[in-house]
């Protein structure tokens, strides 16, 4: 049975996510070509790097959006999405069956959390922050990787969140945001000392959605390993989201 497991020692962002699968072994062209198949590829471009933090070389991953600047074109109110439209978006894209999955169990994830904190019913959600291209991007091309990865079964080490504040649509507030939390409940957490966001919504919702168990590492043979690089620089560790691949022993 193939295992992934998340080693999250500086929080987990969808971008880190990205990185660190095809870091791992994932294809990057796989993963463009399919994403087409959510024929929005007119809002977004994709960047793939090689960086080194402190140390550690590691894979970065970057949605660069395309049509932000641009107020006047057709496709700017998709800024903002409704949860069904990105339901509707993903159902009617054809991946794979496990893909489509991955992908709507993230989105619902998110979305459950976010109407809570709001107060609206899951199909009134509109993604702000989350729901903009570039999580989109992140969450169906992590459902994309862990299929073509032929990932079985996921575990992850308990997520920092980081502490202090955040500015959000709404205002400031403290980490995790609202948000964030809502999305790691029954999810443990590991206190960090570091000022600021460790764990992005999409990326706790990628977790929380998917992994079966949280601790140390499980008992298994790890075949591949995969390092992806978050935007932040921090002094004293990398800051990279680990994965392990490799099968169940």
């Amino acid at each position: 049975m193939n295992i992934l497991y998340f080693d999250c020692f500086s929080g987990v962002s969808g971008d880190m996510v990205i990185g660190a699968l095809i870091d791992a072994g994932g294809d990057p062209e796989h993963l463009t070509s399919e994403l087409k198949k959510l024929t929005i590829e007119d809002e977004y471009e994709l960047k793939f790097s090689y960086v080194v933090k402190n140390g550690i070389s590691s894979t970065k991953f970057d949605v660069v959006l395309t049509e932000r600047l641009n107020e006047h074109h057709e496709h700017h109110h998709h800024d903002h999405r409704a949860y069904k439209h990105i339901v509707e978006l993903i159902t009617s894209a054809n991946f794979s069956d496990r893909a489509t999955n991955i992908a709507l169990s993230i989105f619902e994830k998110i979305g459950i959390a976010e109407g809570k904190i709001h107060g609206v019913p899951l199909e009134e959600v509109h993604f702000h922050e989350v729901g903009a291209v570039d999580s989109i991007i992140d969450i169906v091309g992590a459902a994309i990787l862990l299929d073509q990865l032929n990932v079985d079964t996921i575990q992850s080490s308990p997520i920092p969140v980081g502490s202090g504040k955040i500015h959000i649509d709404h205002g400031i507030y403290p980490v995790p945001a609202p948000a964030t939390l809502e999305i790691l409940r029954g999810v443990p957490l590991a206190s960090s000392q570091i000022k600021g966001e460790l764990a992005t919504p999409t990326g706790a919702a990628i977790v929380a959605a998917l992994a079966e168990s949280f601790g140390t590492l499980p008992d298994m043979t790890v075949e591949s390993i995969g390092y992806g690089a978050g935007t932040k620089t921090f002094p004293s560790h990398p800051n990279v989201l680990r994965v392990m691949l490799g099968t169940l022993s």
